[in-house]
């Protein structure tokens, strides 16, 4: 063999070498960056998912907390997972100038049909009234912070179990987002195009807030992003904004973020994404589960997501909901979930509710 090469003509001979050269070069480059993706999803996926605590923490009552699928020992035997998962979705804002604060400025109950490939996604105002049995009565993002303070390494958990025993409604896993995630995934992405529905001005010097978004339809960065989902009261003589109209845009936001990152240019910055969700997003989904997830990204991510309408009206210091809206959007979660109707959850029991339609 090396006799043949060697009788070929010198120009033949370099350019076998420079081809094998060149091919060699790209073969490591490419074994090279699998291993640094593979290297960057292994260490945001060990950053995010937090082990399970190592001991039952106290509830309000003096009674231990179980995980919270163990409180729904009524529901069907089968592994409902194998069709459909479901979420509790917080949002916090912690960014310079905020006050560190760990008040859920977003919450979302969420469900996760597989056999359909629909999410359903039902927002819970910031401000919405709880009446839970054994805690006093706050406002919806209170609950969370309330929580930490007690023990942060249970945090999770606690919340979780409170809001499924709340709205009878068994939460699989529970997401913690810093807001500043938003922003710089979306501006990993490249930007995403919205619809903004109105004129939106506010500024805040305490903590840096300067909203300024035009009605229309435009390509926005992370900031204005973040901006137009936050975007909630005027000082600027703009329109306020009611939490439905924010619920929408939280809605039009995610559609449009996982669209991205299901596309080729959301691929190949899949490095610079992975690391900003390993440093802004806490979960207790499993290590092996959340790995499964983003290997079979394109199959798990939904083909349609619907947000569940709830009418809302403020009354002091709170917002109240339709009663029947409610518990109309309790139950579509259930039945998106592959859960029976409940028999427990009574709207007016748990939340502050007026009959806003009649």
């Amino acid at each position: 063999m090396k006799r043949r090469f060697a009788k070929l003509p010198k120009k033949w001979r370099m350019t076998i070498l420079v081809g094998c050269s060149a091919f060699c070069l790209l073969f490591v480059a490419v074994a090279a960056y699998a291993g640094y993706i593979y290297y960057k999803a292994s260490n945001a996926i060990h950053l995010m998912s937090e082990s399970p605590p190592p001991s039952p923490s106290a509830l309000p009552g003096g009674q231990p907390t179980e995980p919270a699928e163990e409180a729904f020992e009524t529901e069907p035997a089968y592994d409902r997972r194998e069709h459909a998962i479901t979420f509790l979705l917080a949002g916090v804002d912690s960014r310079a100038g905020s006050g560190g604060t760990l008040n859920t400025d977003v919450l979302i109950l969420a469900t996760l049909n597989k056999d359909t490939q629909t999410a359903s996604l039902l927002s819970l105002p910031r401000d919405l009234q709880l009446k839970p049995k054994d805690l006093s009565s706050h406002k919806a993002n209170y609950y969370y912070a309330y929580y930490y303070m007690q023990d942060k390494d249970t945090a999770i958990a606690n919340t979780k179990r409170f809001y499924s025993e709340l709205f009878d409604f068994p939460i699989d896993y529970m997401a913690i987002v810093n807001f500043d995630a938003l922003r710089k995934t979306v501006d990993a992405v490249g930007g995403i195009t919205i619809d903004v529905d109105m004129d939106m001005k506010y500024r805040d010097t305490a903590d840096g807030t300067d909203i300024d978004l035009k009605k229309g339809v435009q390509h926005v960065d992370g900031q204005k992003a973040l901006d137009f989902v936050r975007y909630r009261k005027s000082n600027g003589g703009t329109q306020e904004s009611s939490d439905i109209e924010r619920n929408a845009r939280q809605q039009q936001v995610i559609s449009q973020l996982v669209d991205e990152l299901s596309s080729f240019q959301g691929i190949t910055q899949w490095g610079k994404v992975l690391d900003i969700l390993g440093a802004n997003v806490r979960t207790d989904v499993p290590e092996d589960v959340l790995r499964s997830w983003i290997v079979n990204y394109a199959e798990m991510k939904p083909n349609q997501t619907k947000s569940i309408p709830v009418e809302t009206a403020w009354v002091y210091p709170y917002i109240v909901a339709d009663e029947t809206d409610m518990q109309n959007a309790v139950a579509t979660l259930r039945a998106e979930a592959g859960l029976p109707e409940s028999t427990e959850f009574r709207a007016a029991d748990v939340v502050g509710v007026s009959n806003l339609h009649e």
